[in-house]
């Protein structure tokens, strides 16, 4: 069944009342929020790069208050374990039996911070639980729940000891974006505020986990016309044969690119895709997911350099035929 106007109206009038919620805590960042609540909404995760105290631990708890769920910090380092993250099997001798202990990954808001500073077997840990939303010990399942949904930061200055994030734990984020300093007037409210500690700030509930999983129903329903799914796949056979990249978007890329553009969609009042959708999310989608050439790189190209010129050589389909 296909999203209705109707349908459309109300998921715009949540998803607004959603983001002006975490706008209390996290000051002048509307776009990063709205990002953010896109991402949870497709039932994808989110890769933060960004300098230390610009509110990325705020941003995740502020989320879960929001959606009245459950939220979890993991401070990633070198010597933690994939078991420090999932959970173990702890023998429990008055019963004879192995009882599963739960990490913090269980949580519907999991912010993994400075991820890239494990080893890649901590890593690794994530991959299954972010593809699948279950962790599997000792050959037995545990479902994480719904909604759920990873925040990863990495620090993009110090890059001492830290372990490059393999391109398939990166496809896995469904976007990747920065929270940057605020501006001026950001500052000043945010200096005005100073009295309250960062972690007794806190924000009312808007909605329940359980409607968070209604609503990205819903947003899996809006319409997409033909002519944007071929605008999708153009653009995507466009970074893969851009002569500055060794490798280019996957098919997991195209697939999260269209969920995060309905989820947009909904969000913006819409029950239908427009290309405006998918190029607004092109880069937050797909730039994380380029591996470019060592000579480009060496040349200063960036993979968001790349993506703006594969959107400007991609011819989009007319609005009229995307309705």
């Amino acid at each position: 069944m296909t999203m209705t106007a109707e349908q459309a109206r109300r998921f715009e009038e949540t998803f607004g009342r959603l983001v002006a919620n975490v706008e209390q805590v996290l000051l002048g960042k509307n776009q990063v929020i709205r990002l953010s609540f896109t991402a949870l909404l497709s039932e994808g995760h989110l890769l933060l790069e960004d300098y230390p105290g610009t509110g990325k631990t705020s941003l995740a708890r502020a989320i879960a208050q929001t959606v009245r769920g459950v939220s979890n910090r993991v401070q990633f380092t070198p010597d933690l374990l994939p078991g420090d993250i999932t959970g173990v099997s702890v023998y429990d001798q008055r019963t004879g039996r192995f009882e599963f202990h739960r990490g913090p990954i269980f949580a519907n808001i999991v912010l993994a911070d400075e991820i890239n500073r494990a080893s890649p077997k901590t890593q690794s840990a994530l991959l299954e639980v972010m593809e699948e939303g279950h962790v599997t010990v000792d050959g037995n399942s545990h479902p994480v729940g719904t909604p759920f949904m990873v925040i990863a930061t990495q620090n993009p200055i110090e890059q001492a000891g830290t372990y490059r994030l393999p391109e398939a734990q990166l496809d896995r984020f469904l976007m990747k974006a920065s929270i940057g300093y605020p501006d001026h007037l950001s500052t000043m409210r945010i200096l005005e505020g100073s009295g309250a500690k960062a972690h007794e700030t806190t924000v009312p509930s808007i909605i329940s986990a359980e409607t968070v999983t209604e609503m990205a129903a819903d947003a899996r329903t809006v319409h997409v016309d033909p002519s944007v799914y071929d605008y999708v796949s153009r653009l995507v056979d466009a970074t893969r044969s851009a002569t500055e990249v060794r490798l280019g978007a996957s098919v997991r890329g195209a697939l999260a690119l269209v969920r995060a553009a309905k989820t947009l969609a909904a969000a913006n009042g819409r029950h239908y895709v427009i290309p405006d959708d998918v190029k607004a999310l092109s880069e937050p989608v797909l730039t994380h997911r380029l591996v470019l050439d060592p000579e480009a790189e060496f040349d200063g190209v960036t993979p968001s350099s790349v993506m703006a010129q594969v959107l400007i050589e991609t011819a989009p389909p007319s609005d009229r035929h995307a309705v």
